[in-house]
């Protein structure tokens, strides 16, 4: 029989019904033969719930206590799942990252794993027992609880599976697979068979929610073609190959992302090395920059513009606003009600036009385009927050990802 890896995310342990009908799931594999290692997540609502609580306590909560509040969501669930597990005969166990001893780096909020230690796992598999492991946390080097960052628990079952070898890792979401794009934005969206590493990695990295970015880059001894599955149903697969055939479609999906907040500086002095006195700090704070535009007008100043995720907005101004100072420029603007809209595919390597038929799609509806990032396989806009679900779906629409089949050469 097999090693197994399950995580199960909050939707599908959102209500102590629901805990149990996975525990039934888990007895179900259990009685197979199979070794199981759970992740879990906290309870649908609760991380918001916490986070509603600190920031009622404090306008800018601090990161490293920000970790020990959010990591308690998981204890919740891993224990309740264990209870469950034993009132129906499953032998089971509950530990926290620290007690796995997941070590992660400390940066808090968005910690990284560098090492887990298997030996007590293995000990309590070969004992019979089904480990129940909390995602989305693990401990740094002095002890400190650390979390991975939203959707982190992806993260912590890949990389279990990865520890321990193990011979599949499932993922089981409150969706039944990859689709086009979010279904609830377009109720044509396709539920994709196959797609290419690169390809979910993109759709992961750009605000796709089925598998977080980190867990899509998959350590290769992993048998990762699970990554969809629901509790009610079976697993949905989805294949994750290096490539595909050349009749893969032109774009497989668009993916979109609201937690963006752009920042710009502006009248900043056009010198060599401006940009590293601009990102530099905001780098040095770990504050992850995604897309950058500089622009340089006739009096030999620049307005550099960049975004970051929106809940590094406050931190960033503040960082900006001195650096501003320091370099002699105008003014510091943020704004977070903006959006990234992107489209995503393997075939845009080989056809041209695809970049002028996205920007029309968007300029018919009167959808203005404020910054673009491009890549071999994804084009990347920020448009206002509030034109998002119509861009959405007319990008949808544009590039005909509704059709059962697409023609690989229309674009």
């Amino acid at each position: 029989m097999a090693l197994i890896v399950q995580k199960f995310g909050g939707t599908s342990v959102g209500s102590v019904e629901r805990i149990a009908q996975v525990a039934e799931k888990i007895k179900g594999f259990k009685a197979q033969g199979h070794d199981l290692v759970i992740v879990v997540s906290a309870m649908s609502g609760e991380t918001n719930r916490l986070i509603g609580l600190a920031r009622d306590i404090c306008a800018d909560p601090d990161q490293r206590e920000m970790d020990v509040i959010l990591s308690t969501g998981e204890q919740v669930t891993i224990g309740l799942l264990a209870m469950k597990l034993k009132s129906i005969g499953v032998p089971a166990i509950s530990y926290t990252g620290a007690q796995v001893r997941i070590e992660t780096d400390s940066s808090f909020g968005k910690a990284r794993i560098q090492h887990i230690d298997e030996a007590k796992l293995r000990a309590e598999l070969d004992a019979g027992k089904v480990v129940i492991v909390a995602g989305f946390q693990g401990v740094d080097g002095q002890g400190n609880i650390t979390t991975l960052g939203r959707g982190g628990s992806d993260t912590t079952g890949v990389a279990l599976a990865a520890a321990l070898k193990a011979d599949e890792c499932q993922i089981y979401t409150d969706v039944d697979g990859v689709y086009t794009t979010d279904p609830r934005v377009v109720e044509s969206a396709r539920r994709l068979e196959k797609v290419t590493f690169e390809e979910m990695l993109e759709m992961a990295s750009l605000g796709s929610k089925v598998l977080q970015i980190r867990a899509s880059n998959s350590p290769a001894n992993t048998t990762c073609h699970c990554v969809c599955c629901t509790v009610s149903r079976g697993p949905d697969l989805i294949t994750l190959e290096e490539d595909l055939s050349m009749e893969q479609p032109v774009i497989s999906g668009i993916a979109f992302n609201r937690d963006e907040a752009k920042l710009t500086i502006r009248g900043v002095p056009d010198t060599p090395g401006v940009a590293y006195k601009i990102l530099g700090p905001v780098s040095a704070a770990n504050i992850e920059i995604d897309m950058i535009v500089q622009n340089v007008s006739k009096d030999q100043t620049t307005d550099f513009t960049f975004t970051v995720n929106r809940n590094d907005q406050r931190r960033t101004e503040e960082i900006l606003r001195k650096v501003a100072t320091d370099i002699g420029a105008r003014e510091v603007a943020g704004d977070s009600a903006i959006a990234k809209v992107s489209i995503v595919g393997v075939g845009m390597r080989s056809h041209a036009g695809v970049a002028s038929k996205m920007f029309e799609a968007l300029s018919r509806h009167g959808i203005n385009i404020l910054m673009i990032s491009t890549s071999e396989i994804k084009i990347s806009v920020v448009i206002d927050e509030k034109y998002l679900e119509l861009a959405v779906r007319t990008l949808h629409s544009a590039f005909e990802l509704d059709a059962p089949e697409q023609d690989s050469d229309h674009i």
